[in-house]
């Protein structure tokens, strides 16, 4: 497998904000702890070292081993979850919606850097040991989001009438799903049909893909993990201070022409149970669970907090916090939206002295199989040119191997020149007749424009075939126009190469934030 990378910026696929981060922007700094490099680190697994207490370690562990029950984990998943009890265990965290056969290929991407970053971590700090981890969004809601996948350019849906948390909901039909698509699906058939919840299939099938490399899934949807989030519950449900700390970020952020990602609202915290999971909001002096007959005193959510911290489900605002609270976690790996939205909560992480962790830009990346790469190949195109609009690129292309020229621009300039000259003249004689002239000049210079189009759509009429073979790797690379990442699946390439997670771990390098280009070249 060959491996190029091209800038993030010259895919033009990612907002200012993203790429400023990436730039270490100075006026961003204000808004995170570390950048992740390799050397900082080590000043980052100190500072977790000296917070995370024993405590946390014992009720994390025990939490991991009972989720664990009923299945097999790999030797090496077995003895990273025992290895996070010790003082000088850490881990690297991505999170991820719960989508049906792992939704889009980037969630691969995601894995395989954790994972990697594990890898760099241990041969550059060999005193301390690191745990990649997967924290499954099991609390979400996203059943819109989830429900289904694209292989090979067909949408595969999965129909459920379910509400409420996804990760509660019942595999019921996901099995059958699996028969309908061609090709070896085996590890999702079994994942499906043997277990009853979707966070438990989903720790299956990421147990088949990973436990070699060591992955540990977390469902934090448990209730002896919410005990140690039980003191930002009362912090933000009894007395909504969580905004205050977020909004003067947002307004600062926003002051430096950024748009934010997330919103804060006076409580972040939703009610789940049962086949719901809905806000909660302050209504006089009642806690009310929004589109339900639901309601509390304080006295009632206080006793819920204390004694049923299960039935609260943090928003996005502070599931991060959440996360970094129960985890021995260095760093998060996360999509370029969800970079955005740590850097809007660095405040509550001071609030609560938690270590806000070094937030690590995912590996980005697109694969070309053996006919696409030999589609590329033909066509003399520079990678970088892919990501163009297309009308771009064929007129780019055309006027790069075309031995004609197709451009006006010296007669363009001859013109200009001329009812410059025309119009200095008239000046001189009528001063009323400078507009006139000006008008023809301009009317000129556009039938130039018109002629130069003209001459450019006649000669991509003469590269048709190569036009058309540009176009077909274009819309292979970029289904419906976007990254081929965010839309295939990755059995679009598992299935035709049993080793292609093997061949992502072996190339990514997870701390070169560039976009790479991986290719099955001849």
């Amino acid at each position: 497998m060959q491996l190029d990378k091209v800038s993030l910026a010259d895919t033009h696929a990612f907002s200012n904000f993203f790429l400023d981060y990436l730039q270490q922007k100075e006026t961003l700094k204000p808004f995170y702890h570390r950048f992740p490099t390799l050397e900082n680190f080590g000043g980052q697994i100190a500072d977790k070292k000296s917070s995370f207490t024993p405590h946390q370690r014992e009720v994390l562990v025990a939490a991991l081993q009972k989720q664990y029950e009923g299945f097999t984990p790999s030797p090496a998943v077995s003895e990273n979850i025992a290895a996070l009890k010790a003082g000088n265990t850490f881990s690297v965290t991505t999170g991820h919606q719960l989508n049906i056969f792992t939704g889009p290929l980037y969630f691969i991407f995601k894995i395989v850097t954790v994972i990697n970053t594990c890898r760099e971590l241990k041969a550059r700090y060999p005193e301390s040991n690191f745990v990649p981890v997967y924290w499954m969004a099991s609390e979400d809601h996203d059943y819109e989001e989830i429900k289904y996948f694209k292989l090979f350019g067909k949408k595969y849906t999965w129909e459920t009438d379910q509400k409420g948390a996804v990760g509660r909901f019942h595999t019921k039909g996901l099995d059958k799903l699996a028969q309908e698509i061609s090709g070896d699906t085996k590890i999702f058939t079994e994942a499906y049909s043997k277990r009853k919840t979707l966070s438990a299939a989903v720790r299956h099938y990421v147990n088949a893909l990973f436990a070699n490399e060591g992955l540990v899934v977390i469902d934090g949807d448990d209730r002896s993990l919410k005990s140690l989030f039980a003191d930002v519950m009362r912090e933000d449900v009894l007395r909504q201070n969580t905004k205050k700390l977020v909004d003067p970020t947002n307004t600062a952020l926003e002051n430096q022409g950024y748009k934010t990602q997330i919103f804060c609202r006076d409580i972040n915290f939703f009610y789940l149970a049962s086949g719901i999971r809905n806000r909660i909001e302050k209504q006089g002096d009642r806690f009310t669970v929004l589109e339900s007959d639901l309601s509390f005193s304080e006295q009632e959510m206080e006793k819920i907090i204390a004694e049923e911290p299960e039935k609260l489900s943090p928003n996005v605002i502070l599931r991060p916090l959440y996360q970094e609270m129960i985890l021995p976690n260095v760093a998060y790996v996360g999509g370029p939206a969800e970079v955005i939205y740590w850097l809007q909560l660095k405040e509550v992480f001071d609030r609560f002295k938690t270590p806000f962790p070094m937030i690590m830009p995912r590996n980005f990346g697109m694969v070309m199989d053996h006919e696409v790469a030999r589609k590329f190949s033909k066509t003399s195109l520079q990678l970088k040119d892919l990501f163009e609009e297309k009308n771009y690129l064929f007129n780019h292309w055309v006027l790069t191997h075309s031995p004609r020229n197709l451009t006006v621009g010296q007669e363009r300039a001859a013109v200009t020149e001329l009812f410059a000259s025309l119009k200095r003249r008239a000046e001189s004689i009528d001063t009323t007749l400078e507009p006139f002239v000006g008008a023809e000049g301009k009317r000129a210079l556009n039938s130039l424009e018109k002629i130069e189009r003209k001459l450019l759509r006649a000669e991509k009429r003469q590269h048709g075939d190569k036009l058309r073979q540009i176009e077909a790797v274009k819309d292979q690379l970029f289904p419906n126009g976007g990254l081929q990442e965010r839309t295939d699946n990755f059995l679009n390439f598992y299935q035709r190469d049993p080793e292609f997670i093997t061949r992502l771990l072996k190339t990514f390098d997870p701390l070169d934030y560039r976009f790479n280009i991986l290719s099955y070249a001849d």
